[in-house]
């Protein structure tokens, strides 16, 4: 009797510190989730004023990026924010515009980027002839898929502005990986 007791309470312990990390990991994951629920509401908020009247609006006053611009595609019903970086904490939230490129929606070549597996998976959807919109405050730029390729994360052709207006769309590929990959999926409007 002694002993089923004994038994009985260890389980219950080991039942209990095993609970408590899994516990701990749940709500850590919920946290997370909600943080970026959040955060997507306070970007488009921003950007909705932004779009209205051309004012610079961080999402929430830490923010080190801030929305620029929409990216719309009609045929696939996407809008993606388009955020002023595309540093790895903004690419959280959106479509970052890559720095020392063209400005979204005025001439010369715009690149974005974003991640495979979140904002930017719908490049995977993409096809040539598709439109491809950029809203900013004032501006509306209408592009037109005209091809896709693949290329080393290092090369230098996908920032190039050769002076005409074109939209560059970055993001890793494959589309289902789960590594670093040092392949990049482009997609280059006209």
């Amino acid at each position: 009797m002694k002993r089923g007791r004994r038994a009985a309470l260890v389980g219950a312990m080991l039942g209990a510190i095993l609970l408590l990390p899994g516990s701990f990991l749940l709500a850590r994951a919920s946290w997370v989730k909600a943080k970026g629920a959040v955060g997507e509401v306070l970007i488009h908020r921003a950007l909705a004023a932004t779009l209205k009247d051309g004012t610079v609006r961080r999402p929430w006053s830490w923010a080190d990026m801030h929305p620029v611009a929409r990216l719309t595609v009609p045929r696939l019903g996407i809008e993606r924010p388009v955020l002023s970086n595309a540093a790895g904490p903004a690419l959280a939230f959106g479509i970052g515009h890559v720095d020392g490129t063209a400005w979204p929606a005025t001439a010369g070549n715009c690149v974005l980027a974003g991640h495979r597996d979140s904002w930017a998976a719908f490049l995977a959807d993409l096809r040539v002839a598709d439109d491809v919109v950029v809203e900013t405050h004032g501006r509306r730029a209408v592009y037109r898929v005209a091809s896709t390729e693949v290329v080393r994360f290092d090369d230098a052709r996908v920032l190039r502005d050769e002076g005409e207006d074109r939209l560059t769309l970055v993001t890793c590929w494959p589309f289902r990986g789960w590594l670093h990959s040092p392949w990049r999926y482009v997609v280059c409007c006209d």
